[in-house]
């Protein structure tokens, strides 16, 4: 149960974000597919992360403190198709400088759009994470844009992808911001790590 939800910093350098050592946990994906949505949907606050029309608005690193026991983090996106090439490469400096030096984080959400097929993009994604030995964990989102039984049909399709890289695949949630889906899910997950991490 989310009890609070509190926005702490905004940054582009790992020695700025917090010291408190507590878990926390990643949120990234290609741009425009929900994230910001998602989030708020997790904390149970409509604007906490700013939602835009134009894909790809967040470029730093948001940390929002949740119950005053864990952080979420809001990664910057990846894939952006209307930025310049240097303003890239600082984005994508900035994530690989996170999962490489942050030492609280317990576990990435890699959100995935249920509508797609698998992605080069993704997948390159998904191995280097592998190769640098960060656990992640996978999040669909906008299932209100397909029909129940298409839900289950794509899932499926998209973990028969992995299987051809991966012998074992990550967990998977299902979710939809605009139904309020997927959300207990994935607190009770995330709160299932915090107590393995504090035991």
């Amino acid at each position: 149960m989310i009890k609070s939800a509190e926005f702490i910093v905004s940054n582009t350098k790992i020695e700025h974000c917090p010291t408190d050592l507590i878990p926390e946990y990643a949120f990234i994906g290609r741009s425009n597919v929900g994230k910001s949505s998602l989030i708020n949907m997790i904390c149970d606050r409509k604007n906490i992360a700013k939602i835009s029309k134009v894909p790809g608005k967040t470029k730093v690193i948001n940390h929002y403190k949740i119950n005053d026991s864990w952080f979420l983090v809001d990664l910057p996106g990846y894939g952006y198709a209307k930025l310049s090439k240097n303003s890239i490469k600082k984005i994508n400096s900035t994530i690989e400088n996170y999962f490489l030096k942050r030492k609280q984080l317990l576990a990435a959400f890699l959100l995935i759009d249920i509508r797609h097929k698998c992605l080069n993009i993704d997948l390159n994604f998904m191995k280097w994470l592998n190769q640098n030995l960060i656990p992640f964990d996978i999040i669909f989102t906008k299932a209100d844009k397909l029909k129940s039984h298409e839900i289950e049909n794509h899932k499926n399709n998209y973990i028969n992808c992995l299987l051809k890289f991966w012998s074992k695949t990550p967990k998977t949630f299902i979710t939809s911001s605009k139904k309020n889906i997927g959300k207990n899910e994935i607190i009770n997950y995330i709160e299932k790590l915090n107590s393995e991490f504090t035991n």
